[in-house]
């Protein structure tokens, strides 16, 4: 095990195209960071360069603490488990597996002992003399993470491994890679364009666009506290949702209604006749089904519904809105960048299956506006960001005070006569003490990170 430290790393093709484009990264020793991105954003090239199968164009890579630069990539010892298996088909599984080992020169008896816990581990072991051929696509990947294993490496490097997989299977690997993450403690770094991977398996999410690192968080943080505007659309399915947003005299102003916004939010945005609110599908509830506790903490207003689509366990309402030529501009830039499905001037509303909104009526909806998100279209800035977060560790309780150490005992009084063999009992208090554990880096808002 070892960690991962990346200082402005670099890939420049010869184009001059910077697929990689000065990113600085610390992954923790055991730690399970995750690179996600849509299409060409450089995650794959970044691993690649982890590797050694990419050179570094300029920056330095540390593996252990140990600048690897130069290294090639069998001398970096670490264990690749590539998207197309990668499987001898001539092997059988018990052969595939050694595979790293014999090239090593590694005894047979080791070889035995190591292939047969990998086995053991993935569940592989009436596996062991059959061909890759007669097994299935899980059990195949299985396969290439128990090659991975008996390596005994520094860090597991993942390159979208359950790609070619059907969903099913996806999630049930996505389980298996997790479990054995967690019994191996190994550093990993996982490549994915699946953002229901990205924030199932890991510790920490790190968003690319364009070969730049755009946020480095936990999966929550990047769901409720999306740095930019480019974070928020990647993040979340159904995606969020962006409306054309208006601020007068501390209003703002939406297609289907308006709220007050916070003093010191207005006065730190001012006035402003375009910007884009962002607000989860989940953050719009059926009014008739609010519990009346919660009710005044939101805002409840009127809409027409277009759509609705019923799946059982959960249900969508689509509500239609007009927005100026400029958003819809913003918006049209952002779903090419993001790979996404066209993004139209509609709001999607997740609701109670339990709802009776249908098509074509006029519904009553409820939004709690403190969860609502201000872009600013021209940089992509979340303005609300930092405002939200301050806030909300306002909130929270604050931490236990330790408990006042217990005074010495006084010393006893000598007994005049002490009947013979008589003990003596003393006791002590240890004062109790409490800490957090370490907050989320901050990231800058030009999209340069350094996350540790």
């Amino acid at each position: 095990m070892a960690p991962i430290t990346m200082n402005h790393v670099t890939k420049v093709y010869g184009d001059g195209y910077p697929a990689v484009n000065d990113v600085s990264l610390d992954i923790a020793d055991g730690e399970f960071m995750i690179l996600v991105g849509p299409s060409g954003c450089g995650k794959s090239t970044l691993l690649r360069m982890i590797v050694g199968l990419e050179d570094i164009s300029s920056g330095d890579m540390l593996i252990g603490g140990e600048r690897v630069n130069e290294k090639a990539p069998r001398d970096r010892n670490l264990s690749m488990v590539f998207q197309n298996y990668a499987l001898y088909p001539h092997l059988t599984v018990y052969e595939n597996i050694a595979f790293p080992l014999r090239l090593k020169g590694v005894s047979d008896e080791e070889i035995k002992r190591r292939v047969e816990e990998a086995a053991t581990t993935l569940e592989l072991t009436e596996h062991l003399q059959r061909k890759p051929s007669q097994l299935s696509g899980g059990q195949r990947q299985r396969v290439a993470m128990g090659r991975a294993i008996v390596r005994q490496a520094s860090a597991f490097l993942f390159d979208e491994p359950l790609s070619n997989l059907d969903a099913k299977l996806r999630g049930q690997m996505r389980t298996e890679i997790l479990r054995l993450q967690r019994r191996l403690d190994t550093t990993t770094v996982y490549v994915t364009h699946d953002q229901t991977e990205a924030m199932t398996l890991g510790d920490r999410v790190a968003v690319m666009r364009k070969g730049v690192l755009q946020q480095v968080a936990s999966p929550r943080e990047l769901y409720e506290q999306p740095l930019n505007l480019f974070v928020a659309g990647f993040i979340g399915s159904p995606p969020m949702n962006f409306l054309p947003a208006a601020i007068e005299n501390n209003q703002v102003k939406l297609p289907f209604l308006s709220y007050p916004l916070p003093r010191e939010v207005a006065a730190q945005i001012g006035s402003s006749d375009l910007l884009i609110a962002g607000i989860r599908p989940e953050h719009f509830a059926d009014s008739s089904l609010v519990d009346e506790n919660k009710r005044d903490r939101g805002i409840t207003f009127e809409v027409k519904v277009d759509v609705t689509e019923w799946l059982g366990s959960q249900q969508y309402a689509y509500v239609p809105f007009e927005a100026p030529d400029e958003i819809t501009r913003h918006l049209a830039e952002l779903q090419q960048e993001l790979d996404s499905e066209h993004m139209r001037t509609q709001m999607i509303v997740s609701l109670d299956p339990a709802s009776r909104i249908r098509d074509g009526a006029k519904s009553e909806l409820w939004l709690d506006p403190s969860r609502v998100h201000l872009f600013d279209p021209r940089t992509g800035k979340n303005l609300t960001r930092e405002m939200t977060i301050a806030a909300q560790a306002a909130a929270a309780p604050a931490p236990a005070a330790p408990a006042p150490a217990a005074p010495a005992p006084a010393a006893p009084a000598p007994a005049a006569a002490a009947p013979a063999g008589a003990g003596s009992a003393s006791t002590s208090a240890a004062g109790a003490s409490a800490t957090g554990g370490p907050a989320e880096p901050p990231a800058a808002p030009d999209g340069s990170v350094r996350a540790t």
